[in-house]
């Protein structure tokens, strides 16, 4: 990046946050907090400064106007101390961070950025859907990190005190590590026999509970030749399995809602094992695990721009994710009305505020919000008005 670009910037930025009210998160003078300048060369973050040693939090961004700002998920006594064991850590948010780069399915060369973010924000939708319904969390802030994804902070009183080991078994919730037939089908003792059952309160075993009976309610509106058909595209259930299990559903329907799923036999265990698998890959979050575990990590400020896309690191109520779009949701105000000259190195496509732009490699007069993304990213350069 020429300093010419980087000089544009750092005062647009500048710009920005004199218009904006940025809000702290809750104890921010027990937190650390970290920036990265905007300089030349390597990237290089000034980190283990308290609030008080960065001075009012609106006064800082305006005087530093930082390429990137963060603050640490642990509450510290000391969060200024350069050495992590002298800070006196105390407890810390459960931090959840998704971004699209990771996701399965998702190719970072070859799809859009906004392909990626659609994917991640599907990949949000299940991870807020495990924490609120699996684990009751309330207290949660979901992020638009600005960049690749979002950000979740979950800041229950009981989770605030957990180790990495203990973070690392939510993690591994989330993920579905190990979860499987052998560990959601239990055996329980009815009457005088004992059988197998899935839970139906909670967990794993209630997710897949709910995909059986979500087949069999299926099964139960088909005539008997096409539920038959149907049951026999699973692997490993022939005609024989297929009669057996479609015999449940219609004689002992009542049965599998509880969760007993003897009355099935081999074929019945069998489709829950495909099931069970299904459901896993299905509903498990791709959360980036480092981050959940880590009680010292720090984590891009709400309300302060990303500095490799400019675009807002956004705070997002529960009901309007659904109908977010970071590429025109996120886009600062402050960056709107203007129209600004870039050099490009090459063509090339953005779409930005629900608009495509077809770019061709030369000097070019762009919106401004199309300009200082494209500068951000590093594929273009201040052009000279």
């Amino acid at each position: 990046m020429e300093e010419r670009t980087r000089a544009y910037l750092r005062g647009r930025f500048r710009d920005y946050y004199r218009r904006s009210e940025i809000s702290p998160p809750p104890d921010p003078d027990n937190r650390e907090w970290g920036y990265i300048p905007w300089t030349s060369g390597p990237t290089t973050m000034v980190r283990h400064q308290s609030l008080l040693e960065l001075g009012e939090l609106g006064d800082f961004l305006q005087r530093e106007r930082p390429r990137h700002v963060y603050f640490s998920a642990g509450r510290y006594d000391d969060p200024g101390a350069d050495d992590m064991d002298d800070k006196g850590w105390f407890d810390s948010d459960l931090v959840f961070d998704l971004d699209a780069d990771h996701l399965p399915g998702v190719d970072p060369e070859g799809d859009s950025y906004a392909q990626m973010l659609a994917d991640c924000k599907d990949e949000l939708q299940k991870l807020l859907d495990i924490l609120e319904v699996d684990f009751g969390f309330d207290d949660m802030t979901v992020v638009f990190s600005g960049g690749r994804g979002y950000h979740v902070h979950v800041r229950d009183e009981g989770v605030r005190k957990l180790d990495r080991d203990e973070r690392r078994e939510i993690v591994n919730y989330v993920l579905g590590d190990g979860v499987g037939y052998e560990s959601v089908v239990q055996t329980e003792q009815r009457g005088t026999t004992t059988a197998r059952v899935l839970p139906t309160e909670g967990g794993w075993g209630r997710r897949v509970h709910r995909e059986v009976l979500a087949i069999a309610d299926e099964l139960r509106e088909m005539d008997e030749d096409d539920a038959l058909e149907r049951l026999q595209e699973f692997d490993r259930i022939g005609e024989g399995r297929a009669e057996t299990i479609l015999s449940a559903v219609h004689d002992d329907y009542e049965t599998l809602q509880s969760g007993n799923i003897e009355r099935g036999g081999q074929g019945l265990r069998q489709l829950v094992k495909i099931v069970s698998e299904k459901t896993v890959s299905g509903q498990r979050a791709a959360i980036d695990e480092p981050v959940t575990t880590d009680t010292h990590r720090l984590i891009r400020l709400p309300g302060s721009l990303h500095g490799g896309t400019a675009l807002q690191v956004k705070r997002l109520d529960r009901d309007e994710i659904e109908s977010f779009d970071p590429l025109r949701d996120a886009i600062p105000d402050t960056f709107v009305g203007n129209d600004v000259m870039v050099e490009l190195p090459e063509s090339g496509v953005v779409e930005l505020n629900d608009e495509t732009f077809t770019l061709s490699e030369g000097d070019v007069s762009l919106p401004e919000y199309v300009a200082v993304f494209l500068m951000a990213r590093g594929r273009a350069e201040k052009g000279r008005e």
